[in-house]
């Protein structure tokens, strides 16, 4: 099975946001809402990442 660089990000990014919700607050509904959000800032964080380390490279 060969994994791409951008489905192991979304893989870390699903997991760690699970974690950070659970641990960082006390409410499910809180704990659903904020892992959302870790979620949506990793993969965007990534996007973010990769379109600076490409305009670098050129």
């Amino acid at each position: 099975m060969t994994i791409t660089h951008f489905s192991a990000v979304l893989l870390f990014a699903f997991f760690t946001s699970i974690v950070f919700g659970i641990t960082q607050r006390s409410e499910p509904r809180a704990m659903a809402r904020y892992g959302a959000y870790c979620f949506v800032l990793f993969v965007a964080g990534t996007i973010v990442a990769s379109w600076a380390m490409w305009l670098i490279h050129r």
